[in-house]
């Protein structure tokens, strides 16, 4: 159990910053690559030389200062410049992934800075550190989501924009602020990933947008907007996380892993849809 909980940890704190953006209406198809370009940038050799003067937190705060940034350009596209979520976050999504690619040369950068390795490997009362960081994100974001007024109008906004914006709630925003939360996520993701892998590369991340998304829908919320559970999508990432155990386990081709992923997505979208149909009845 603990190896699934590592193997799921940076996943589900991707999906947990995807929950709050498909809940709010919308969807971020960015995030891996956002993920992907917070540990190039990270891991250069001027962000880890301040890191050798400052500290390991330069390179923490350099991972989250990305993936907040990359958050707020989609969220300014989405909700200013009125482009439609799926192609704002689509362009984002080449652009981190090219950016990622000229800034590493397309080469792997190893996480030189020891501070930084020391602090984020290993086991904390025997349980791998990254797994508490996701056990932290996850209750952050399920206390956001159900208890606070950000939480609320998250919900409003997905429902229903027009009667969410009469209420007094300034939609765009709000919706601004979710895909910078979704990008916050991303940039602790990417702290956890070069804990894990020791190094910063432009192939990080790479299709980690479809794996919390599949993830967020399985969990229960929904994809249209107005519904979320973070509850559901911790779930959500350890049912795939031990269907994926289960067919490597039985050597299965990846093809075919991608295909019961595909399956499963599309009868949790139906059930979805079924379920909101008989609601409405």
């Amino acid at each position: 159990m603990l190896v699934i909980l590592q193997q799921a940890a940076v996943i589900g704190v991707i999906s947990v910053g995807m929950t709050f953006v498909i809940t709010a209406g919308g969807i971020d198809l960015s995030v891996g690559s956002v993920m992907g370009l917070a540990t190039v940038w990270a891991t250069t050799w001027a962000t880890q030389n301040m890191a050798g003067q400052f500290g390991w937190i330069v390179m923490v705060l350099t991972a989250v200062a990305v993936g907040v940034a990359a958050g707020l350009v989609n969220g300014l596209l989405v909700a200013y410049g009125r482009v439609v979520a799926f192609i704002a976050t689509l362009a984002m999504l080449v652009a981190a992934r090219g950016l990622a690619e000229i800034i590493s040369g397309r080469q792997t950068q190893l996480v030189r800075d020891s501070g930084f390795t020391t602090t984020f490997s290993g086991d904390l009362l025997g349980v791998p550190k990254i797994v508490w960081m996701f056990a932290l994100v996850a209750a952050a974001g399920w206390f956001v989501l159900t208890r606070t007024t950000f939480g609320r109008r998250t919900v409003a906004v997905g429902g229903n924009p027009e009667a969410a914006r009469l209420a007094g709630i300034n939609v765009k925003r709000h919706t601004m602020w979710v895909f910078a939360v979704a990008g916050l996520c991303a940039g602790i993701a990417a702290v956890m990933m070069l804990s894990r892998v020791n190094s910063g590369s432009s192939s990080n991340g790479y299709l980690y947008e479809l794996d919390a998304i599949a993830a967020v829908v399985i969990g229960g919320t929904l994809l249209a907007g107005g519904r979320g559970t973070i509850v559901g999508t911790v779930l959500g990432v350890l049912v795939f996380q031990i269907l994926t155990n289960v067919f490597t386990q039985n050597n299965l081709d990846s093809s075919v892993q991608a295909l019961a992923k595909g399956a499963i997505i599309v009868i949790a979208v139906l059930l979805q849809q079924r379920f909101a149909t008989v609601q409405r009845r």
